[in-house]
């Protein structure tokens, strides 16, 4: 973990932050006035507000792993966690740092000189590799002997990394932060809540690791350090909780993957849906975020989302587009889940299909779209359509279904995905959507 002598000024601004998060550039939050709330569920949806409004504050600068915007989150982080009463669980104190070397070479944009001045934003200027980066660990309970864990990522996309889906002109002043409000800080945020829930009474008997893992948006980079080199017995973690992406819930439906993992999921979403809550639901333990790394330990997961939108890996991604009803809504569901685990002996654990074991297709095309990845019906719903994409060029809109390309029938993520294999660039198809119940032929041509 790097550290210099801006970190005194650097971190007596985030303290500041930390009591003025809730001021008024973050009071638009997607709230409903009317709904009347507890004492203690106003506290919650303040805490989590100013949380969010710092991790997304510009002195972050996206908190993309290895730039001193993530390191400045992680040092916040780890004083959020003294707050909450948590123990330093890391290898060093609340820390625990790593290294990493991709293959191939990743741009990483933000860093800041000793000046104060950002350094490395234009485009095709990489930092040395390899990056450094930590997670942040706080435990409650540790003597207990058996753990579970409750995570998620602090790390971004800082000022647009390779997973940006935004398509700047290429110089310097097209660049802009990605704040990352709904990936991640809103699930940083839930956590948190949690672990200030716990402080004032314990969630559980046994001991509870509260997680906030790193280069995440690099490839999982944090979750799999830990469990390659935990800082506990990987033997005692009885289960893990993960969050990700849960600040943008659309009515009552929440996702909720893994939950084929223990045989006890089940009954226990749904005695602890006291919120009626829709849950879409996957057995696989396996997907893009960190409760993978401890599937792969055998360790039961469950993952919580609450879906795609037009915002996500973009500069739009900000702090008054999220839902705090649902994110109280999502804490809430957490935090009874790990009661009714905390009555069990054991939480046995289930082996899933990977789906995405099976041979990736080899895609040759792009339709230029985001699917909608909550939908449950058959076919792929198009949740966002990309300007100068063949989707756009073809008439696409956003909640078209599309239903065939060419010959193939499409029914879910993999046959669209196949799909993508079967034409080349240039090509051009009869694509089938349905449109507010309306059957419509497109033609695309494939790029």
């Amino acid at each position: 973990m790097r550290t210099s002598h801006i970190w005194t000024v650097a971190l007596l601004l985030v303290a500041v932050s930390a009591f003025t998060a809730c001021s008024s550039e973050n009071a638009n939050w997607s709230e409903d006035p009317s709904m009347p709330h507890s004492e203690q569920e106003q506290i919650a949806l303040l805490t989590m507000r100013g949380d969010v409004g710092t991790l997304t504050q510009p002195a972050m600068e996206g908190r993309e792993t290895g730039t001193r915007g993530a390191d400045m989150a992680g040092q916040w982080l780890s004083g959020r966690m003294i707050q909450s009463s948590l123990s330093a669980a890391g290898d060093s104190g609340y820390f625990q740092n790593f290294v990493y070397t991709p293959h191939p070479a990743v741009q990483v944009h933000g860093n800041v000189d000793e000046n104060g001045q950002v350094q490395d934003k234009a485009l095709g200027q990489a930092l040395v590799l390899p990056i450094e980066g930590f997670n942040v660990l706080g435990a409650s309970n540790a003597s207990a002997g058996s753990w579970g864990v409750i995570g998620a990522h602090y790390d971004h996309l800082g000022w647009g990394d390779e997973n940006s889906l935004f398509r700047p002109e290429q110089d310097e002043d097209s660049l802009q932060i990605h704040p990352g409000a709904d990936d991640n800080a809103s699930g940083v945020a839930v956590m948190l809540e949690l672990a200030r829930r716990n402080k004032l009474s314990p969630l559980a008997s046994h001991a509870v690791l509260f997680a906030g893992f790193s280069g995440e948006e690099k490839g999982l980079w944090g979750s799999n350090h830990f469990c390659d080199e935990p800082t506990l017995a990987m033997d005692s973690v009885r289960w893990m909780l993960n969050f990700d992406m849960v600040g943008r819930m659309h009515g009552d439906t929440l996702a909720v993957y893994g939950v084929g993992t223990s045989p006890v999921w089940p009954a226990m979403l749904d005695s602890c849906n006291t919120a009626g809550l829709h849950f879409v639901v996957t057995e696989s333990g396996v997907g893009p975020s960190d409760h993978t790394s401890f599937y792969y330990e055998d360790v039961p997961v469950l993952h919580f989302f609450t879906g795609q939108h037009p915002d996500y890996h973009r500069p739009s991604d900000t702090a008054e587009k999220l839902n705090q009803e649902g994110m109280l809504a999502v804490a809430d569901l957490a935090q009874c889940l790990v009661a009714e685990l905390d009555n069990l002996v054991e939480v046995p654990f289930t082996a899933t299909v990977d789906t995405t074991a099976e041979p990736n297709p080899d895609f040759k095309v792009t339709l230029g779209v985001m699917p909608d990845y909550m939908f449950s019906g058959s076919g792929m719903r198009i949740d966002g359509v990309n300007p100068g994409r063949p989707a756009k060029g073809a008439g696409m809109e956003r909640g078209d279904v599309v239903v065939k390309m060419g010959d193939l029938e499409i029914v879910d993520m993999m046959s669209y995905m196949k799909g993508l294999s079967l034409f080349e660039p240039g090509q051009s198809t009869k694509v089938q959507v349905l449109r507010g119940g309306e059957l419509l032929t497109l033609d695309v041509t494939w790029d």
